[in-house]
């Protein structure tokens, strides 16, 4: 009975592993691939979004729709997309906090990341600055730390929401350099920009693109970027770390398919994204979004990134005990 049972399971295997080639070699049919992306239309993942997915149809031969499901920090569109069947004809689109913070936040996911989702290719790469009223008397991070310890009370910092990558930046930035300053959520960068330009919030981490006219017309300055790298468009911010204050997450855009989907439709989608990204056109677009074009990575080197930035942003949501409001 046992050998029969092995014998079973051994046929079983074989014709799914059958099944899964066959559905590679076929795809994609003649039917559209939806592409979700958790956020609503208009928004910097949106936006690159239909960059990708317009030149990935022509590169596949097939439609892609996109389908914005924005909401809950991602989670609503990328439950969806994990819920989904792997048959390769849904994609997600989604940002890093979305991705890699969510399991930390949330008191119950309703999908494992790692389980559910397959990763496949990153897509862009950069941070946020650290930006100050122009009022402040500050000109680098060194100065704007001894600003904020010369102050009686707690400064206020704004970011674009809880758990959010200005949030959580500048909750790390505060452990290093022991500086007090008091979290004011927005419900968007968009409100958040315009208090700051008002002088309302006087300190934020923000983001690279929105900022950009404000800080030509003077309304307030960058002292800084996160991430790895320096901003393309102002290449004289310098890094946090290169102000003494070690930070090495980037913040990026990345694709994913639903767990089942086989290894070779993720293999030809990571092949068909690093020709995409590698396009003049494309490399243009992201300096424009004041991005850095990504890294060309393979699918494994891509969840490498996904689990290590889990466990650093991880880190930081448990390290100051953020939780979801």
């Amino acid at each position: 009975m046992c050998k029969r049972r092995i014998v079973l399971q051994a046929i079983a295997l074989s014709a799914l592993l059958n099944s899964a080639a066959v559905m590679a070699a076929d795809w994609p049919m003649d039917k559209p691939i939806r592409m979700i992306v958790p956020t609503p239309p208009g928004g910097g993942t949106d936006i690159f979004s239909r960059v990708i997915a317009n030149h990935l149809g022509k590169a596949l031969g097939q439609t892609i729709v996109i389908e914005n499901k924005g909401g809950a920090n991602g989670l609503i569109g990328q439950t969806t997309a994990a819920k989904s069947a792997g048959d390769g004809y849904t994609l997600l689109f989604t940002y890093t906090a979305a991705i890699v913070v969510n399991p930390a936040m949330q008191p119950s996911m309703p999908y494992d990341t790692l389980k559910d989702l397959k990763p496949v290719a990153q897509i862009g790469t950069g941070g946020n600055y650290l930006v100050v009223s122009s009022d402040v008397p500050a000109k680098d991070v060194k100065t704007f730390i001894e600003w904020v310890k010369a102050q009686p009370a707690p400064v206020n910092y704004g970011s674009w929401g809880v758990g959010s990558g200005g949030h959580l930046t500048m909750e790390a930035v505060k452990t290093q350099t022991g500086t007090k300053l008091s979290h004011v959520p927005y419900r968007g960068s968009g409100p958040l920009i315009i208090d700051l330009a008002a002088g309302t919030v006087k300190v934020a981490f923000a983001d690279t693109v929105a900022t950009l006219p404000y800080l030509k017309s003077g309304k307030f300055k960058a002292l800084a970027v996160s991430g790895t790298a320096r901003a393309p468009l102002t290449p004289e911010v310098q890094t946090l770390n290169e102000q003494g204050v070690p930070f090495g997450l980037d913040s990026w855009y990345g694709l994913f398919v639903p767990a089942g989907t086989p290894d070779a439709i993720v293999k030809r989608l990571n092949a068909e994204v690093s020709k995409i990204v590698a396009l003049p056109e494309v490399k243009e677009r992201f300096l424009q979004m004041n991005m850095a074009s990504s890294p060309q990575k393979t699918p494994e080197e891509f969840e490498a990134t996904v689990r290590r930035d889990m466990q650093a942003w991880g880190d930081i949501v448990r390290t100051n005990h953020i939780k979801v409001e």
